[in-house]
């Protein structure tokens, strides 16, 4: 570590929940060095990490009336109970869709009303700081999904866009290196597999250093269609398959399928239109053998679920889409194969926040 500081004090802040050390930075330039210190905010989130009280799940809601936009966040914990909410420092009070986050910090979408434009935000909720992010050369579509996650090697974040289109056909990605705001595009699959890719605010699930997405082979509309789960590292930027479980290729029907993450495992999930919903998680990254049958649920009221936590008794917290088109958290335990309302909440989104220091 290139500052030398008290190892005593920098272990104590450390432990610190992170809108102390935010503050201390203000103290003089030796703390705000120290605080945005590479070596401190990777020792900050270890602890971060392995501490399950500072774990928060963050949701928005719209009003429909005047469609000013709230966040607002709330300790994993206690979710099921909604309470020691707290409203966040919102960038944007425009319309807003929340794509991804990692290590604490956020994508989000925002329609800029006054000058009818459309801007992607990288927001820091812990420091209450934002950056707007170079304009894509592919613009946000339907359709499009992008991916936040951190690349040890360079020691710096990437954002990963990817579009899926309605007949099935090959779209280009596009990386952006944060640091240096270079945008370039990405090759495509080599196998010629089409991005199958959620949609409008959705993420592109990050493990094992490497983003992941369904994609697929054959023509959207033919019945001998394959999907596959497809990675692309972050660090080398190389594409790779992750076999999936046979009871998952072996699905028929007009059905959705994706992948997100739970509990730090790539979940599998597929939605029927008769509002069968099973999940799957990969124990073992990359062992075909170990993919297990996580949960079951049936709910005709629901049209989408994705998981989004896991609780130490197993049961999991998911936000749904239900047919009234409210957004709802539910929790769902695998013995039950019952969905349970907890909150609803008009567009919510709910996503994973660790919470670390991080310039933007």
């Amino acid at each position: 570590m290139g500052i030398q500081f008290d190892q005593d004090i920098m272990e104590i802040l450390s432990r610190l929940p992170v809108q102390y050390p935010v503050q201390f930075k203000w103290v003089s330039k030796l703390w705000k060095a120290i605080i945005f210190d590479p070596y401190f905010k990777m020792n900050h989130l270890h602890h971060a990490k392995n501490d399950r009280d500072s774990q928060k799940t963050s949701f928005y809601e719209r009003s429909l009336k005047s469609g000013v936009s709230s966040m607002y966040c709330c300790p994993l914990s206690l979710v099921h109970r909604i309470v020691n909410v707290q409203k966040l420092d919102c960038p944007a009070i425009s319309k807003i869709t929340v794509y991804c986050s990692c290590n604490g910090l956020v994508i989000i979408h925002v329609i800029d009303s006054i000058n009818e434009c459309f801007i992607i935000m990288l927001w820091n909720p812990s420091a209450g700081e934002s950056v707007v992010l170079p304009d894509p050369e592919f613009p946000l579509v339907e359709g499009s999904c992008l991916g936040l996650g951190y690349d040890p090697t360079s020691g710096d974040y990437k954002i990963l866009k990817l579009c899926s289109d309605k007949d099935g056909s090959e779209v280009p990605g596009e990386i952006l290196v944060l640091k240096s705001g270079s945008c370039r595009n990405i090759d495509k699959h080599p196998h010629g597999i089409c991005n199958k890719v959620s949609g409008m605010g959705s993420a592109l699930a990050f493990v094992n250093e490497a983003f992941h997405w369904i994609g697929m082979y054959g023509n959207h509309f033919e019945v001998s269609k394959t999907y596959s789960l497809v990675s692309f590292s972050i660090s080398n930027e190389v594409y790779r398959e992750i076999p999936l479980l046979e009871q998952i290729l072996s699905l028929k029907g007009s059905f959705y399928i994706s992948v997100s993450v739970l509990d730090g495992m790539l979940c599998v999930h597929s939605n029927f239109p008769k509002h069968t919903f099973q999940f799957w998680v990969l124990k073992d990254y990359g062992v075909k053998e170990s993919w297990n049958a996580l949960l079951t649920i049936d709910d005709p009221c629901i049209f989408q679920a994705v998981p989004k936590y896991r609780f130490g008794d197993g049961e999991v917290l998911f936000w749904s889409c239900i047919l009234s088109a409210v957004g709802r958290i539910h929790l769902g335990h695998p013995e039950d194969n019952l969905a349970h309302p907890e909150d609803d909440i008009d567009h919510v989104m709910p996503f994973r926040m660790d919470l670390l220091l991080q310039k933007v």
